[in-house]
């Protein structure tokens, strides 16, 4: 089900999509969509305040049992509250433009979104908490 998802929307851009079908006019609104992206999530700490922000050193874990038990709990996120339900529908939206301009470049390049979101995900799975980027 999920994957009628993706190849419905990726398929559903393909159909709207018309004023920006350059492969760089698609780039630069990716850009300037993840941009906006940012923008509304750095105002949910500098304008609204509805999640603060405080960023130290991470330290993963002290010695191998340490880490081997506690990895995930190691890693801070940093953020401390929760996002407003304004601050979420704004960074939502961002989000749904993101994905419009994704799906718009996968669609120029004949690519299947979907098809390398498994990959992605069997690359991840099989390595587990050992994948570092």
């Amino acid at each position: 089900m999920k994957d009628v998802i993706f190849d419905e929307f990726q398929s559903c851009v393909e159909d709207s999509l018309i004023r920006h079908k350059s492969l760089l006019d698609i780039l630069s609104k990716l850009q300037e969509s993840e941009s906006r992206l940012n923008r509304a999530v750095t105002k949910a700490v500098t304008n609204c305040g509805c999640v603060k922000l405080s960023a130290e050193k991470q330290v993963l874990c002290s010695d191998k049992e340490d880490c081997d038990a506690n990895l995930h709990q190691s890693p801070s996120s940093h953020i401390t509250g929760n996002l407003c339900e304004n601050c979420v529908d704004i960074i939502e939206s961002e989000l749904g433009n993101h994905f419009f301009y994704l799906f718009s470049l996968c669609n120029t390049l004949n690519i299947n979104l979907y098809d390398t979101l498994l990959k992605e995900y069997e690359k991840s799975s099989m390595l587990g908490k050992f994948t570092f980027r």
